[in-house]
């Protein structure tokens, strides 16, 4: 690969100057470099940088949003940079912490939709849960609010979705969709 940087920014302060570069590395993942060069008395330069790989990203952007808040809110209690890597480690025991079998999407593609539960396949047409919870959790919830009765599903409508955490008008039209569908090939 010639040139790896896709986008670079660079400014300076004095004898400081800073790199931000957005490149590419061999194995085609994204990550960012954040490199300053202090120029020294004798007009040499020292160099010191930081990589982020692209599945860090959202980590570092939280630990921006985290301190820029607290800076902000004073009275709110200061978020350290572990409790954002625990909260990070959380939010991968969702869907993406699970083993690759036992995702929903996955384990149709693999075993044919007939093995899903029924909050499965409404997780596959919710598509994402809230921060706290997955699709399949939210699937959960909506299936045990009609009794675990799929055929109540044709009962509810956009603004009783939108009642679960997580479920928003896109997400209701994409259930109401569905139902429709099988209504329409029913003939109900």
């Amino acid at each position: 690969m010639k040139n790896n940087t896709l986008a670079t920014e660079t400014f300076s302060n004095r004898n400081m100057h800073y790199f931000l570069d957005f490149k590419v590395a061999e194995n085609n993942s994204n990550y960012i470099r954040i490199a300053r060069s202090d120029q020294q008395p004798d007009q040499s330069y020292v160099r010191s940088q930081v990589v982020i790989f692209e599945e860090d990203f959202h980590f570092l952007i939280q630990a921006f949003a985290s301190l820029f808040k607290s800076v902000i809110d004073k009275d709110q209690k200061e978020v350290n940079v572990h409790e954002l890597r625990e909260a990070r480690i959380q939010h991968q025991k969702g869907i993406k912490g699970m083993e690759p079998d036992l995702r929903p999407r996955e384990k149709l593609l693999a075993r044919g939709a007939y093995v899903l539960s029924d909050a499965e396949l409404l997780a596959l047409l919710i598509g994402s849960g809230a921060s706290d919870l997955t699709a399949v959790d939210l699937g959960k919830q909506i299936m045990g609010s009609i009794g675990d009765e799929p055929s109540r599903l044709a009962f509810l409508d956009a603004d009783r979705l939108k009642l679960f955490k997580g479920m928003g008008v896109a997400k209701s039209c994409s259930v109401l969709a569905a139902v429709e569908i099988a209504r329409r090939m029913y003939g109900f």
